[in-house]
């Protein structure tokens, strides 16, 4: 016989079967020897009262053995003689594309940029401690994408996209722990992320699918409005009349290759601003009410919104137990973002906090036409390299120095492993958006007591938060509007916004491209 029950029970509890086990048989009067396994559904942590509370829904299996499900992948065919389709980038977007396409019988050619996960390695450590930017192979671009090499957060704000739950198994069928079905804020962490993108790869070539490294595409051949084909940087071309482009937010190459080819895409707003690193221990005090957070209770995140002078400014990205990495994708600029391990193990928290911007805020831009957003981005980017002193290292400022305006005279070291360079950020960023960030802390202030000190230091900029373009598409076929066979996909089209959501918009472009292929398979 199975219950299911919905408690609220101490972290000491909720982090000991035993004692769960005893919990759930006095409150029930269940005789204790007839509960034979108790399955955690799903858990969540009640922070807002000085007393902790964790949630849990849970299964009882009284007078019953309890039989692990496993997570099965799809009967992946065998897609070597299939029709094929080119996907553009192998980041989340572009993997789940390649995975759904061969589910469905055909043949992705997957052409990527940058390296795979292994040997992105190299390039990441080039970036960190010779301060060297491979156009090709960093943060951003490489097998899996901006997503590989981050905290690997697997949640998301919108439950319309899809279905969430299938990529979550999907994942831990690639090998992620089965913990991520069970968190209501799972996360993989930047340790594990890497083995699960290579079995994906993996999977993909063992069904016939291609991938293709170190493969920058640098134009799109296009007749009486159908795409043709893909050209590459080294002169190929690929003949294709179906293009799944899933490239990321910071492809800004092919933004600037749409907009000369005079293919339709549309500026969008973003949100940009800073990173602050805390001590976790710090956040722990504030988020828990607690001197020490102790065994049972995992290091403390924090999510605040803020209305500001009629602006939004709230975190973003935010990494318990994580560091700061230097994230630009070109030479002369520098850019921040955040991860965290599986563990979230580090003595320091960061999360990006940025402000809501404006169409009208691009205006000096405006020469740009629908590229203006992504000028602005690239402005700040570069004055933060040459006011860092043309390295990677970061513009930084203690957050109490810069609320009060105080260029911060000693700067302590942080998890941003380049380094940092005091400034007074108003040298880095428009009036307008310093003026919100000073204000916007001391309201943080007052939501989370302590928030506002001088153990904390602000990193500039955090500039890639979501694309600053958006690449029109049909909402029923998913093309675009004005280019037949070509599917704008993902983050850098302006349709998701983290890997699950990029996942999910992934399967749906395959879906809609087969549709046109194989009518009635979907």
């Amino acid at each position: 016989m199975q219950h299911e029950f919905t408690i609220q029970v101490s972290p000491e509890i909720a982090a000991d079967l035993d004692r769960l086990k005893d919990y759930l048989a006095h409150k029930n009067e269940i005789p204790l020897n007839q509960i034979r396994h108790i399955q955690i559904l799903k858990r969540s942590i009640d922070a807002r009262q000085r007393l902790i509370k964790v949630n849990l829904k849970v299964r009882i299996y009284i007078e019953e053995d309890f039989i692990k499900e496993t997570i099965v992948l799809p009967e992946y065919p065998d897609v070597s003689s299939a029709p094929e389709i080119v996907i553009v980038g192998a980041g989340p977007a572009g993997l789940f594309a390649a995975l759904r396409c061969i589910e469905l019988g055909c043949k992705p050619i997957l052409l990527e940029r940058g390296k795979d996960v292994k040997s992105r390695r190299r390039d990441l450590k080039a970036i960190n401690r010779d301060h060297i930017v491979n156009e090709d192979s960093n943060y951003c671009f490489g097998e899996g994408g901006a997503g590989t090499y981050s905290d690997g957060k697997l949640y998301t704000r919108s439950k319309k996209r899809g279905d969430v739950y299938r990529i979550l198994e999907l994942l831990v069928g690639f090998g992620a722990t089965d913990q991520i079905l069970v968190e209501a804020h799972p996360h993989i962490g930047t340790n594990k992320l890497p083995g699960i993108i290579a079995a994906i790869r993996e999977k993909i070539l063992e069904r016939g699918g291609k991938i293709y490294f170190n493969t920058r595409v640098t134009d799109f051949e296009i007749k009486n409005s159908e795409i043709n084909g893909v050209t590459l940087l080294n002169g190929d071309t690929i003949a294709t009349n179906k293009v799944i482009l899933a490239t990321g937010h910071s492809a800004r190459d092919i933004f600037e290759l749409l907009y000369q080819k005079k293919i339709e895409i549309e500026a969008k707003p973003f949100a940009l601003g800073v990173r602050v690193e805390h001590p976790q221990q710090l956040i722990d005090q504030i988020q828990y009410k607690c001197e020490v957070r102790g065994e049972y209770l995992p290091p403390s995140p924090y999510s605040i919104v803020k209305q500001v002078g009629g602006r939004g400014m709230y975190s973003f990205c935010m990494c318990p137990g994580g560091v700061i990495a230097p994230c630009a994708t070109s030479p002369g600029e520098v850019v921040t973002n955040g991860w965290s391990p599986s563990k979230r193990d580090q003595p320091t928290a960061n999360s990006g906090i940025v402000v809501e911007l404006r169409m009208e805020d691009f205006a000096p831009f405006s020469k740009f036409g629908p590229l203006s957003g992504m000028y602005f981005q690239k402005s700040i980017e570069q004055r933060a390299w040459q006011i860092g002193g043309e390295t990677q290292r970061v513009p930084a400022q203690r957050l109490v120095d810069m609320v009060a305006g105080k260029k911060s005279i000693d700067l302590p070291v942080t998890s941003y492993k380049p380094g940092l360079t005091s400034v007074d950020m108003t040298t880095v960023f428009p009036e307008f958006i310093h003026h919100t960030l000073q204000s916007g802390f001391k309201a943080f202030n007052k939501s989370m007591k302590g928030y506002l000190t001088n153990e904390a230091v602000v990193h500039a900029p955090e500039s890639r938060t979501s694309s600053p373009v958006r690449i029109p598409r049909d909402w029923k076929t998913l093309e675009h509007v004005q280019i037949k066979g070509l599917y704008p996909c993902g983050e850098g089209a302006g349709y998701a916004g983290g890997i699950i959501s990029a996942a999910i918009d992934g399967e749906k472009c395959a879906e809609a491209c087969i549709a046109t292929i194989k009518p009635n398979t979907i």
